[in-house]
């Protein structure tokens, strides 16, 4: 269950942030589009969100998720695989202080994304890839065992993120691509399987009782429709351009 979610506006440079896809330039207008129906998804799923404005200086800032991860009680501020992203944390840092009084960090020479990091229960995967290096997925192991939590580190082979292939949406249900659909790690969950077509459409979010999920992946959309899950479906071309899926838009807590 959230009560609360923190989202942050894209700025313009967002047109010229980071990407390793082929997918074209985004349009700006069309973004902020986007972005604004993300947060309407958002506000049907009664939450508290708080709305943080944009930075020009760090052009993928709108991916708030990749700057900490949320506990019910303590936050881990990340630290960032990407030079140009590192800061990111600082802007961030202040802004759950209002929420957290405890918080870790991960520290150089370990190197996080919270995009590398999904919670399922009192587990947590961590993956290492090319913004999560082995260091940091053991200080974040570390940080969340000595909390009662279980963790446990996986190697990606393709995936961008870790959650670029796998997202938790209750019920004991994973949805999964790719190097994740026969993943050991994941034997113990009742699986959606995303087909290669729709890879994109692994990564959602479970929001109370919605799961917010890209539009227009109707494969995907039925087995979980099939399944029982409650559906809000948004518009996220602008966002995939730049690498970016649903989880990475906000922080939820």
């Amino acid at each position: 269950m959230f009560n609360n979610i923190i989202v942050k506006k894209p700025g313009k440079s967002y047109v010229n942030g980071l990407t390793t896809s082929d997918l074209g330039k985004p349009d700006f207008d069309v973004l902020l589009e986007q972005h604004e129906a993300y947060i309407h998804a958002l506000e049907k799923c009664e939450v508290a969100i708080e709305v943080l404005p944009a930075n020009e200086d760090f052009p993928d800032s709108t991916f708030v998720e990749d700057t900490a991860v949320l506990t019910p009680k303590f936050a881990i501020i990340c630290n960032p695989g990407t030079e140009s992203r590192i800061d990111e944390t600082k802007e961030m840092e202040p802004v759950l202080k209002e929420h957290y009084k405890t918080m870790h960090y991960i520290q150089t020479p370990g190197y996080v994304d919270g995009g590398d990091v999904l919670q399922i229960k009192d587990q947590f995967y961590i993956g290492i890839s090319d913004r999560t290096n082995e260091d940091g997925a053991k200080q974040f192991k570390k940080i969340v065992e000595k909390n009662g939590y279980e963790a446990t580190i996986i190697s990606l082979k393709n995936f961008f993120h870790l959650k670029t292939g796998i997202s938790y949406l209750g019920n004991n249900t994973v949805a999964v691509a790719g190097e994740f659909i026969d993943h050991p790690a994941f034997n113990d969950y009742k699986k959606i399987i995303v087909p290669e077509e729709e890879e994109y459409a692994a990564n959602c979010i479970r929001v109370n009782d919605y799961v917010i999920v890209p539009e227009g992946f109707t494969n995907t959309h039925k087995q979980m429709k099939d399944a029982n899950f409650k559906l809000i479906e948004v518009p996220t071309s602008e966002f995939q351009k730049h690498d970016g899926g649903l989880s990475c838009l906000s922080l939820r807590f």
